[in-house]
């Protein structure tokens, strides 16, 4: 395959990047846009320079890839049929409201040989990569995704919404079983959880201490990891990067401390997670974020609102 026929279904806020993405990619060609405002999809699909399909169904037969930027709660039906119909999908994430909706998915992905990859932009992130290159066997982990409310995503709670990011890069480094799950949270601002704090221990013996929320004053994304010997922290909107390593032993009552700090090019995450969806579709490759990668992360984001919604019931 020379050039990969794309189309972008929801060109809202974030589907819009989307379409601006494959415009930039040589092996890809957008086909056009499709969104259920038609007024919306005519205005992207005009800034790009491409047809707007008003039925996403027309896109059968015309494209070998689409990525699904609708809703939340019309990814699984949209990625059906598409996936029935022998198209490649990108999905964003969380990338179905149910567990049973992304078990089928990715059941129907393997079936038919397609690739079915799923919008964990934070995997694409520059930093994470270069801490990656340092990471032993996370101990602890910490992170904070805090961002100031935004009507756009609250067909969702906050754990879906924000948390399901971090959640997702924490399995991909302790690569081990979940063994228990404890959260809180609470609705703010939208009838769903706005701002939730959740404690994943793993059978490994590390635990990850998360906390998001939709309703605060500024936008936070930090990660910080904690292993033998060494504490790393990433700032996912910066690049930067501090590290701080034992050097040795204690000598008197000091300890030799080594410290390292660097910022990377922020780069581009969302265009790094296209063209890796391009390349999978053009080569056979793996994808990076794979639809069981999304269902596992949605399993324990799933703990985490059990937890949750729990806690709430005892106290309302």
């Amino acid at each position: 395959m020379s050039r990969v026929r794309c189309a972008v279904v929801g060109v809202g806020y974030l589907g819009r990047f989307h379409a601006q993405k494959y415009k930039q990619i040589e092996e890809a060609e957008l086909i056009g846009v499709c969104d259920a405002s038609p007024e919306r999809g005519a205005q992207v699909a005009a800034e790009l320079g491409v047809p707007v399909i008003n039925d996403y169904r027309e896109l059968i037969g015309k494209v070998d890839a689409v990525t699904i930027a609708s809703t939340t709660r019309t990814h699984y039906e949209i990625a059906k049929h598409f996936l029935q119909n022998d198209v490649h999908v990108n999905v964003e994430k969380p990338m179905t409201v149910t567990i049973q909706e992304a078990e089928e998915l990715v059941d129907l992905a393997q079936k038919k040989n397609l690739k079915l990859q799923v919008g964990h932009v934070e995997r694409f992130n520059p930093a994470l990569a270069s801490a990656k290159e340092r990471l032993g066997v996370p101990l602890f982990i910490e992170c904070h995704r805090l961002a100031p409310f935004k009507p756009r995503g609250v067909d969702v709670d906050v754990v879906l919404d924000l948390m399901i990011h971090d959640i997702d890069v924490i399995l991909s480094l302790v690569k081990s079983p979940v063994a228990s799950v404890s959260a809180v949270g609470a609705p703010v601002l939208t009838k769903f959880v706005d701002i939730a704090n959740a404690r994943i221990e793993f059978e490994s013996g590390a635990v990850a201490n998360v906390t998001a929320s939709r309703v605060s004053q500024s936008a936070t994304r930090k990660f910080r990891v904690f292993q033998s010997e060494q504490y790393l922290s990433i700032d996912f909107g910066t690049g930067e990067i501090n590290l701080t390593s034992k050097k040795g032993e204690w000598k008197d009552d000091q300890i030799p401390l080594e410290f390292e700090s660097w910022n990377l090019e922020k780069g581009d995450a969302l265009l790094a997670e296209t063209k890796a969806f391009v390349n999978s579709v053009r080569t056979g490759a793996p994808v990076v974020v794979s639809g069981n990668d999304g269902l596992v992360a949605m399993r324990v984001a799933m703990q985490v609102q059990r937890e949750i919604g729990a806690r709430l019931e005892r106290f309302n």
